[in-house]
């Protein structure tokens, strides 16, 4: 009896957070869409993703956003923005932390969710990681977003691993492109996402949403030969704290 109660409270928590995704979408429908139409209105479509969309999600759901910060970003400064990814709350978070607008390169496969795939699809830099043409169409759009002045964020594993693994194994793709574009590699830790809304269904809760912004990874002096160098000593910073 205890268990199938726990089970209707999980459904009504996972109920709940689709709802605080889709209603901010529809009630800034004509905002988010207008500030779609130019890549210059994006740094206006980014605050309101922040503070309108991203923010009422996290604390609608009772998660409280606790941040550590070792080292702070310079406004107007580009960064490669990276953290360990395990839950749909890692996008919000990841909008809380940074005040710097950044631009979230990911999967194509994103695009299917209904509503949020129709803004991500606009503003998201997608990559089919099946296909080289589309890795390389990446690199000239990252190109273009931080000559912008924006910053880029990759979750560096490459999608949500399983859950029973701490941390996956890093693509190259952000670290080659932070030294390609000589940006700082911005670490972060998040060490509740999982807990709070993972993808097993009958789970999660609210509570804090610790997370850890690390010392930056410069890569001023680094050339294509030290992208693996890099992506280990980026994955040891996250998984030391992890585990």
């Amino acid at each position: 009896m205890l268990g199938a109660i726990k089970n209707v409270g999980h459904v009504m928590y996972r109920v709940w957070f689709y709802i605080l995704v889709t209603v901010p979408i529809l009630l800034f429908f004509p905002f988010l869409l207008a500030f779609t139409i130019s890549e210059r209105t994006y740094p206006q479509f980014f605050w309101l993703a922040r503070n309108l969309w991203a923010r009422p999600i996290l604390y609608g759901m009772g998660c409280f956003p606790r941040i550590i910060r070792e080292q702070l970003m310079q406004k107007g400064k580009s960064y490669m923005l990276v953290a360990n990814h395990t839950s749909m709350l890692d996008i919000m978070l990841m909008l809380h932390v940074s005040r710097n607008p950044f631009v979230f390169v990911g999967k194509k496969e994103l695009v299917n969710i209904p509503i949020f795939g129709f803004f991500y699809k606009r503003v998201c830099i997608m990559v089919d990681r099946d296909s080289v043409r589309s890795r390389t169409r990446v690199y000239r759009r990252a190109q273009r977003r931080l000559d912008q002045g924006l910053s880029i964020c990759i979750f560096p594993e490459g999608g949500v691993p399983e859950e029973e693994i701490v941390l996956d194994q890093f693509k190259d793709g952000a670290f080659k492109m932070a030294i390609a574009h000589k940006i700082p590699v911005v670490p972060m830790t998040f060490y509740d996402n999982k807990k709070r809304f993972s993808f097993t269904f009958y789970s999660g809760g609210p509570g804090p949403l610790r997370v850890k912004v690390h010392q930056f990874f410069e890569t001023g002096i680094l050339s294509a030969e030290d992208t693996s160098t890099l992506r280990e000593e980026v994955r040891e910073v996250i998984l030391k704290d992890l585990t």
